[in-house]
């Protein structure tokens, strides 16, 4: 038996406290990851304050992982201790299933996720499945790499999912800790980008993410006048919006695809998609595969989340941070036990 040290939710809504606990033996396609940082993602809150009504108490979030490989299972010869590797959203598959077996091991429907229903990744070592356990390439730098491992990936998996070419002309919704990696990535790959954004004031740094264009998200006239404009719409934020409009600013065969967690039922009318041939869609993470191909495109061009280091002693202070609004643009802590 090992002793982990973490940070754990009691409850609720709960501030974080030291935590320990006792996982058994390493099993043989297993990893033991020895934690140098770990994002906070959105997502961590909600588990939190349990938005979602799937959080298990007492509770350790994290699923942004970057560490080092402390030990492998008997089976393993890819990966050795000293390896530096990124973990996200999910920690096994069953590699057996259709999904698995076709390389979307993102849809496993038993797939375990890193802090559901286990203990993740604000703690000193984490666990997972080999496939999960990422090699972070040449270049890219381990202590702002953490949320490519989830927000990066939920971003570019779309990308390369639904074709978007370099002549496309594309929009991204939302320029926040999602937007702002959507904007590098989508300028990198040859786009023209328009970033829609309630906060004009980010209109700069937008522009140095990538935008080549802004436009205020909620400003209907704004909308009416870009019409048959855009291949591919990403949606990275997470409120309500006029999405007639962006329907309306679709050519025909575009695609409004939504990756972040818009809460209330979608008001579309059939007829506005029917008439161009347009789509609407949304996707969670990527594969196994998606994340090697997002590294290796990011460490090519330079790609790199913007993010504010905490110690993770300090974790409370850091979600108080990100939830008052005033991360930029993400948040990652840096392991001291």
């Amino acid at each position: 038996m090992e002793t982990i040290k973490a940070y754990v939710a009691s409850g609720p809504g709960e501030a974080l406290k030291p935590f320990q606990y006792q996982v058994g033996s390493l099993g043989p396609e297993e990893v033991d990851i020895k934690v140098h940082y770990c994002g906070i993602c959105h997502s961590d809150l909600s588990m939190i304050d349990n938005e979602w009504q799937m959080s298990n108490f007492p509770f350790v979030p994290g699923h942004e992982v970057v560490g080092e490989i402390v030990q492998v299972g008997d089976v393993i010869t890819h990966l050795k201790p000293g390896d530096i590797v990124g973990l996200g959203w999910f920690s096994k598959s069953c590699m057996r299933c259709d999904a698995c077996l076709s390389g979307h091991h993102n849809l496993c429907s038993s797939a375990e996720q890193t802090m559901i229903g286990r203990y993740g990744g604000f703690a000193d070592r984490v666990r997972c499945h080999w496939s999960w356990a990422i090699p972070l390439p040449p270049g890219l730098p381990a202590q702002a790499s953490g949320p490519l491992f989830c927000g990066g990936i939920t971003v570019f998996g779309p990308i390369l999912q639904f074709g978007v070419l370099p002549i496309h002309r594309v929009g991204v919704v939302g320029i926040g800790g999602l937007g702002h990696m959507a904007l590098q990535f989508l300028n990198k790959w040859g786009c023209h980008v328009t970033a829609f954004s309630s906060t004009l004031s980010k209109s700069e740094e937008a522009r140095r993410f990538g935008a080549h264009e802004v436009v205020a998200s909620n400003d209907d006239k704004a909308l009416e006048s870009l019409a048959y404009s855009f291949d591919f719409i990403l949606v990275t934020a997470n409120v309500p919006l006029n999405w007639g409009l962006y329907i309306n600013a679709l050519k025909p065969n575009g695609r409004l695809h939504f990756v972040g967690a818009v809460p209330l039922p979608l008001n579309i009318s059939v007829f506005s998609l029917l008439v161009g041939q347009k789509s609407i869609s949304s996707s969670p993470l990527g594969s196994p595969v998606r994340v090697r191909q997002m590294l290796e495109f990011s460490s090519r061009h330079k790609i790199a989340p913007q993010v504010e280091l905490f110690p993770m002693s300090k974790v409370n202070e850091a979600l108080a941070h990100l939830k008052s609004g005033k991360a930029r643009y993400r948040i990652v802590l840096k392991s001291d036990f």
